[in-house]
Parts: C-alpha cells; structure tokens; sequence
C-alpha cells in the first residue's frame, strides 16, 4: 500500500510542478517540449516494461524485483530531486519510469500470493484504494512543497519512503515466485520502446519546430509505426507472448481497449494543459493550484463504486457510453474558460471530469478482463496496461505539440517591435514569455502571452473532446445493448473472476 500510494503520488506531483520547471528564474527553464519529454519518459518506460517486469518476478522472486524497483525509483527520485537541466530530469524520469514498472507486477504478484479466496479480493479491493489516495494527496503535497522549498523537493521526498518501503520489505514479505517460468522478451521490449520513443520524438518534435513536413518530424513517426507494427509481427509469432495482440482482435476486448486508449490519450492531455492553466496564465500559487485539483480525485473516487453499481443495475452500454460522453464535453469545456473565469465554475467541471471518468474506467476495465477465459486474465491485463499508458503517452505529445503551434501562432502579433531576442524567447512558451516581459518592463507582452495560451488550450481542449467523444462512440458500437445472462459459475470461478475484476478496478 506504501509503495502503491507512493507511485500515485508519483504520477500526480510532476503536473503541479510544470509551471515551475518552466521558469527560468524558480525552476529549470523548461520548453514545452522538455517538459512533454519530462512527463512522457516515465509512462513510456512504464508501459514498454511492466509486462515484462511480471516473467523477471517469475523466475528470480518477486520480492527481489520489488526490492530493485525500490532502489531503481528512489536512486531516480535522487537523481531527478538535483538535477542539472532538463535533460538530466528526462532521464532521471525515465528511470524513475524503470523503477515503477519493476514494482507493479510485483506488488499485485505479492498480494495474489499472501491471500487466498474472499480475502484476496478484499484485499485487492483495499489496495485499489491508494490510487485515491495518491491522486488526492500528490497535488496538495506537491503545492505545499513547491511553496516552501525548491522544485527538487518533490522528488527528493521519495527518498524516506523508500527506504522505509525497503526495511519493510526485508521484515515482512517473503520471496515468492512461480514454479513456471514465463519466458522473457527482449525483442519484444526492444521494438516497443524503439517504436514509441521514435513515434513520441517526431510527435514533440512537430511542435517544437511548428511544422510537420520536416524529415526529422515525419521520418520519426514513421520509423516509430513500422517499429510497432513489427513488433505486433514478433508477438504473434511467440508461443507466449508478454503481449498478445491476438486479444485485440476480439470485438468487445480490442474496441473496449481502443475506446479505453483514446480516454487516457484526452486525460492525459487535458491534465497537461490545466498545470499550465491554472499557475501560469491564472497565477495560482503551487498549492492554490495542488488544492484546486482536489474535485478531479474526489470524484474519480466517488465515480468508481458508482459506476459499478450502475452496471449491476442496467448493463456497461447504457453507463459507460453516456459517462464517456460527458467526459468528452467536460474536457471540451476548458475550451470555454479565460482569464476571468471564477474558480467555482473551473471546480465544478473538474468535478463533472473526474466523476464521469472514474464512472468508465473501472467498470469498462474489469468487463474487458473479466470476460476473457481465466487463462488470459494476465494477458489480457497486460495489454490493458500497456494500451492505457501508451494512450497517456501519445496524448501528451500530441497535447503538447497542438498546444505549442497555436501558442506561437496567437503570439506572433504581438510580438512586433520587440527585440529578436526576446522575440525568439517569447515563443518557446507563454513561461518564458512573462519572464522576459518582467525583465524588460513590458507588462503587455505578458497579458499578450496569457491570451495566446488561453487561445492554445481552447484550440487542445476541442480536439480532445473529439478524441474522446471518438471512445464513446466506440463503446456505443462495440458494446452490447443489454447485458446477456451467461451460466452460473461454480464457486472457485466465481471467485478467480472477483479477484481478475478487483485487480482491473
């Protein structure tokens, strides 16, 4: 549960710390483009890895990957708490991304193997509750630390965690591990991160140089799309792959999946836009903005139970479909917030997001695993996961990079009879833009960056509500109309499937 809480944390902190790692002054002095880096190394070695994290447990113990993951994720938190530059956080990220992916499979292993029956289920249901507990309490902690003490500190303060984790580790847990060796795949792991790294490079890349018909930016996304469909061509031709495209070609499984993808691509994106909303172009303190998040976990929190009770009442189409569909046009609505908007109607849509999104997640999720035969319960998780966070993944760099080539585009005129020098740091982002426009004394520079950026997110938040509205209408089609009555299941499958479904949740 500490670990678990830890890693959500983990995944919450970044965002608030955006805006600082943007500033020249305060934080690092970030581009745009660093900081989808900064944020999209960590899923991209989180997704590429953590199915293959499960087979290493396998055969070594699960407790003894569990223990490096620990060692991996605080020596990154370490490195990234002091880092030099942006591209020294990247990597800290990126191996802090290592460390979460070795300790995962781990942790859900080590639960599967300490209780038995009912009391597994419970006991996964329990543990399912640090991702709200995380998403609560990592913005909030971020702010009061960002307030307080320099941008590294939310990094730095997984150091203890860890080492507490660690004796805790030592003390109580044994060293589990599978009398059958799943096998490992290296060229699998190989191409799929060869091919996202490729794809997500040339997707930044496009909005750093605001152009797509450059050899850098198309010639990547390519190289990126023919490394995963060779990897899908490796899969298929392994006796057990770590994953399995064979799943998504099954109707309810492979478009559940699809629509799951296109969520976390818009949750991902839109998550992206409101750091930099609420700090930068609003001017909320770290922990004004950490404490303003708050709605978004309360009601993903309060969206998960409802959700599954919903479905036991009518069926998943009639829940998830609509749900999805005002998630879609929460997201959208940021397109119709400025500079003067009251926080109480930024509050409730951030609770209308949060709320229908945990509606759809963890009952979709648990459909898609729970009616696949047991014996692909594993696999069909692992491509769950990895398909969710490649989602996250693409979404940030294609966020960002919509973000930044409207940014420019609505800077541009305001940006004559400036000096070339400030003109070319005005249009990395509208950060460095206040910045130089406090330097200089010209406060309309300053006003003219917070309008473009406010125009950039209105430009992201409708194509994200498209990208989003495009997973409801997947469901729509894919899903059946009501749910059909299947054969009663004796008790001990009756139990596996709560235990696949508590997991999935």
């Amino acid at each position: 549960m500490l670990c678990s809480v830890l890693i959500w944390v983990d995944n919450t902190v970044l965002s608030t710390a955006l805006t600082t790692l943007a500033d020249p002054v305060r934080g690092l002095g970030a581009s745009p483009g660093e900081l989808q880096w900064a944020t999209g190394a960590y899923t991209l070695a989180f997704a590429t890895l953590m199915f293959s994290a499960g087979a290493v447990g396998d055969r070594v113990g699960h407790r003894t990957v569990f223990a490096g993951g620990l060692v991996v994720f605080g020596g990154a938190s370490l490195w990234a708490a002091y880092a030099g530059g942006a591209g020294q956080l990247i990597a800290a990220r990126a191996a802090m991304g290592v460390g979460s992916a070795l300790l995962t499979p781990a942790m859900l292993a080590i639960l599967m193997w300490t209780f038995t029956g009912p009391a597994r289920a419970a006991a996964v249901g329990v543990f399912s509750t640090s991702a709200g507990v995380g998403m609560a309490a990592g913005p909030v902690l971020a702010g009061f630390l960002l307030d307080h003490f320099w941008w590294g500190s939310v990094f730095l303060i997984n150091v203890p965690v860890v080492a507490l984790a660690l004796v805790g580790l030592v003390v109580l847990v044994p060293n589990f591990r599978s009398s059958t060796r799943r096998p490992l795949d290296p060229a699998g792991m190989l191409l799929s991160i060869g091919g996202l790294v490729a794809l997500a490079y040339g997707l930044i890349r496009a909005g750093q140089v605001a152009a797509w018909s450059r050899a850098d930016v198309w010639g990547s996304i390519v190289v990126g799309l023919v490394l995963l469909g060779v990897f899908v061509l490796v899969e298929l031709r392994v006796t057990v792959p770590s994953f399995d495209p064979r799943l998504l070609a099954q109707r309810a499984f492979g478009g559940g999946n699809a629509a799951l993808g296109l969520l976390f691509f818009a949750v991902a994106a839109i998550t992206f836009y409101n750091a930099f909303y609420l700090q930068g172009a609003l001017g909320f303190s770290p922990t004004k903005a950490g404490l303003a998040n708050i709605p978004t976990a309360v009601g993903a929190l309060a969206g998960a139970p409802l959700g599954s009770r919903l479905v036991r009442r009518m069926s998943l189409r009639p829940v998830a479909v609509p749900a999805l569909t005002v998630a879609a046009l929460a997201m959208g609505g940021y397109g119709f917030l400025g500079l003067q908007t009251p926080l109480v109607w930024i509050e409730i849509l951030l609770l209308i997001q949060g709320l229908s999104i945990g509606i759809v997640i963890g009952p979709v999720t648990a459909a898609l695993i729970s009616d696949l035969p047991l014996e692909q319960a594993g696999a069909g998780s692992a491509v769950t996961n990895t398909v969710r966070q490649t989602g996250s993944v693409i979404g940030i760099a294609v966020g960002g990079t919509i973000m930044s080539i409207a940014y420019r585009r609505a800077i541009e005129p305001s940006l004559a009879g400036v000096p070339g020098p400030v003109q070319d740091q005005a249009r990395v982002s509208a950060e460095q833009a206040r910045h130089v426009a406090t330097a200089i004394d010209r406060p309309v520079l300053a006003q003219a960056a917070d309008e473009a950026f406010v125009h950039a997110m209105h430009v992201g938040a409708g194509w994200i509500a498209v990208t989003a509205l495009l997973g409801a209408v997947v469901l729509l089609v894919i899903l059946p109309a009501a749910g059909k009555k299947k054969a009663e299941p004796d008790d001990e499958t009756r139990g596996a499937r709560a235990d696949v479904e508590a997991a999935a949740r």
